[in-house]
């Protein structure tokens, strides 16, 4: 165990919890899982806190900040690690994560068990890892944003009383006949191309999706670069066979599908649509500017990564 290391690291550290998040109801779980580890060392001081709203999570967050700590764990879902990672961007303080959401591709992408106690532990003997984050229209994302039906689809996540994998689905496959497409003027590093209705249209960082699915299985979190990944339209018999390469790893051998990367990129559309920021809805306008801060966030991660063993 590496916890002389952590102990000359780590001092204070709060942990903010989502009590709404997919898994609310495990957060005293997941706060015994940091007491009997981090908690348990000498020298570290573990404070725990609930994040009642965004506003109060980035409240308490600068305030953290301001006293000292220098790890952020965050007992939530992708939405919450963006609102208060929002905040670690460019800082010297880490942010940790004990997966808690719905789909979890944050912490998947970086092999964090999904139970509390195995991550908890596999990050207290872990390491720091500078990764990159994106920005669209000046609001960061850490795995990924949607434009097209796989924006849309999470309006209809949203409405869904409860959580998980298959209420995702069902939203995606009602999403799909109710969707609008629209075309879309890109410049990719400098080069136009012109998208004329597409299916899927998603700005990777990470690998993941969530819930295992994989959309740009190639993203590296450190590459100092983006994924733009395209779908063109397609019928229903020519799409549902394909669904299950996201889950497998093998989704860049869909015919159709294009991954490009990037490290800026200006998207104009038709019409104002909510995009997919991270698993969260947000509005913006027809004219998108993305692009990537190299290394710009510290994330505590386990030693190792499934696809990254040439990362230090």
């Amino acid at each position: 165990m590496s916890i002389r290391r952590n102990q000359s690291e780590v001092r204070n550290v709060l942990a903010l919890c989502n009590p709404e998040s997919g898994q609310g109801s495990k957060i005293v779980e997941a706060f015994r899982a940091l007491s009997t580890s981090w908690d348990a060392i000498d020298g570290v001081n573990v404070f725990y806190q609930e994040s009642r709203s965004v506003e109060d999570g980035r409240a308490k967050t600068c305030r953290a900040i301001q006293a000292g700590v220098d790890t952020i764990f965050v007992v939530g879902g992708d939405g919450m690690i963006n609102s208060i990672g929002a905040d670690l961007i460019g800082t010297d303080v880490k942010l940790a994560v004990l997966p808690a959401g719905s789909g979890n591709g944050f912490a998947r992408h970086f092999d964090i068990p999904t139970r509390f106690e195995k991550a908890a532990k596999a990050l207290l003997n872990g390491r720091t890892m500078k990764i990159d984050v994106g920005y669209l229209n000046d609001h960061p994302f850490f795995v990924t944003a949607s434009l097209a039906w796989d924006a849309d689809l999470v309006s209809g996540f949203e409405k869904s009383p409860i959580r998980g994998i298959a209420p995702y689905v069902f939203a995606g496959i009602y999403k799909y006949f109710t969707y609008e497409p629209q075309s879309y003027t890109l410049t990719i590093d400098g080069n136009d191309r012109k998208i004329n209705r597409p299916l899927m249209l998603t700005i990777a960082n990470l690998t993941q999706f969530g819930g295992g699915a994989k959309i740009a299985p190639n993203a590296r979190a450190d590459d100092g670069m983006l994924s733009l990944v395209y779908v063109p339209h397609m019928e229903p018999l020519d799409l549902v066979p394909k669904i299950y390469r996201l889950f497998d790893g093998s989704v860049n051998k869909i015919p159709e599908l294009e991954t490009v990367q990037f490290k800026n990129l200006r998207v104009v559309r038709e019409r104002e649509d909510p995009v997919q920021v991270d698993g969260e809805l947000i509005n913006v306008g027809v004219d998108i500017r993305v692009e990537v801060k190299p290394q710009a966030l510290n994330v505590v991660v386990p030693q190792r990564q499934k696809g990254e063993a040439s990362l230090p």
